[in-house]
């Protein structure tokens, strides 16, 4: 519970907030997440699209439950997001599903390369069998899926070009989950692991020589500034990333049933928004860099069948090798790869 005093300096639409101020005290959602703040309309969308859900839910309860934003993971470190919500520490997170991995191994398949090539893949996977197994497993670890949401990736480098495996060799690359580094490790790569959120300064001490990562974050993070070369997500990519909302379940079970119905419908209209924006950015990203005098280059079917054979004998063979629930997490993500190609 909050005060009047701290639901009126809240990021909400004030005239909900009053309403439910005269009768009890709105209950308030925390969102952490690591990327950029901005506006609703201005900005990073996945600060906008965690802006637009707060907007909602305070709209659609009349101000009874409302939310505060935290961007550039201003509350809580990036890491500790996913174990906080498990905590019920934390409320909410717009939270790139394989940074869990660590903690939760069965994640790393939200950033497997070469699994999902297309955003209908990504969005075939809500209601598939795949998609019904994570959001079980999920729940069991104590996370709510909010809004499903994929980004499609590309590689932003320092110096030289990284677009075939063959370029890989010598480079000291960012991949941004495990199984991506086993991948860029097999071609010849030396790996270096960081959240987005640390690879301009990554980059700039050289740390890192090319940083893979959404086209969103290859915008919001500037790295335009430091690169010779990108290599986009444009039309073909090996690198798409589930980065969904996600919701305490110890928060949610506690809220009254409508407001639980008002967060998943909610999260569930903010996924064409979240697509879309991805889709924008993925265009956008060539501007961005091409005005800075950066070298562009799209994939190819050649180069991208040379990855696919990579991941499959290192990345895919290890993820599936782990467990019972790996080998069925990848058999059915699988299936909707063949069924969505």
């Amino acid at each position: 519970m909050i005060s009047r005093r701290h639901v009126l300096a809240g990021a909400i639409a004030a005239p909900a907030l009053l309403k439910a101020s005269r009768g009890q005290a709105a209950q308030t959602l925390k969102i952490s997440h690591q990327f950029p703040g901005g506006t609703i309309d201005q900005g990073d969308f996945r600060d906008r699209l965690c802006r637009k859900f707060a907007q909602e839910i305070a709209k659609r309860t009349n101000g009874a439950l409302v939310a505060e934003v935290y961007p550039n993971s201003s509350l809580m470190k990036t890491n500790a997001q996913f174990s906080a919500m498990r905590k019920g520490a934390l409320d909410m997170s717009l939270y790139p599903m394989p940074y869990a991995g660590g903690e939760l191994p069965e994640l790393n398949i939200g950033l497997m390369p070469c699994l999902v090539s297309s955003y209908s893949q990504g969005a075939a996977w809500k209601n598939s069998d795949i998609g019904r197994e994570m959001t079980k497993f999920l729940a069991d670890k104590g996370i709510i899926m909010v809004s499903w949401i994929w980004q499609a990736g590309g590689c932003a480098t320092r110096a030289n070009k990284l677009v075939g495996p063959e370029d890989a060799k010598g480079q000291k690359v960012r991949g941004g989950s495990r199984e991506m580094d086993m991948m860029f490790k097999q071609a010849g790569a030396a790996v270096v692991s960081m959240p987005s959120n640390e690879t301009y300064a990554a980059m700039q001490t050289g740390a890192a020589d090319a940083v893979v990562t959404s086209s969103t974050s290859l915008i919001s993070f500037r790295l335009e500034e430091l690169s010779k070369h990108l290599t986009t997500g444009h039309g073909k990519s090996y690198w798409f990333m589930c980065e969904p909302l996600m919701m305490s379940k110890a928060i949610f079970d506690a809220l009254p049933k409508d407001q639980q119905n008002a967060i998943m419908e909610i999260g569930a209209s903010l996924e064409s928004f979240g697509t879309n924006a991805a889709k924008a950015d993925d265009e956008e990203v060539v501007k961005v860099y091409k005005a800075k005098g950066v070298t562009i280059d799209d994939l190819d079917d050649a180069s991208l069948a040379k990855w696919r054979d990579i991941a499959r004998d290192t990345a895919w063979k290890d993820y599936a090798g782990k467990s019972e629930t790996t080998a069925r997490f990848m058999k059915l993500a699988e299936a909707v790869a063949e069924k969505n190609a």
